[in-house]
């Protein structure tokens, strides 16, 4: 599994929003600059980010992007599916109603078990990391 640009530039972008939770907006040029985004791809990654309802646009001349909630709140795992959906190794994993469109195997699998408890792990982690927990690590 590999993650694209959309997921880690996401977080990224999140991350940096996170550092100046509280202070107003950040303009998508200082994060784009700061983070080292192409500040037109950082227009379609915001717009993701922020039809999920965790960025709000504040508009003006000092406008730019603020978090929608707290950065306690919104952890690595939230982000990475908004910009990536669903995180699985394997398609049969997908949805559970479906698997058997996916594979006719699916249902007599022995290695679907090893797949799932790979993508809990996974998405454990992921889920267990806030962007607080990102800006503490920064300050230390």
């Amino acid at each position: 599994m590999k993650l694209s640009t959309k997921g880690r530039y996401g977080v990224a972008a999140m991350y940096e929003l996170a550092l100046h939770y509280g202070e107003g907006p950040i303009s998508l040029k200082s994060i784009a600059a700061n983070q080292g985004i192409s500040e037109h791809y950082l227009e379609q990654l915001i717009c993701t980010l922020r039809n999920a309802g965790y960025v709000t646009s504040v508009r003006g001349a000092q406008g730019g992007y603020v978090l929608s909630k707290d950065p306690a709140v919104i952890t690595v795992g939230d982000i990475i599916t908004t910009m990536e959906g669903p995180i699985a190794l394997v398609d049969c994993l997908l949805t559970e109603a479906d698997r058997n469109s996916y594979c006719e195997k699916a249902g007599a699998c022995v290695t679907r078990g090893v797949w799932a408890k790979v993508c809990d792990s996974i998405n454990s982690v992921l889920d267990s990391i806030s962007l607080a927990d990102l800006c503490r690590e920064e300050k230390n």
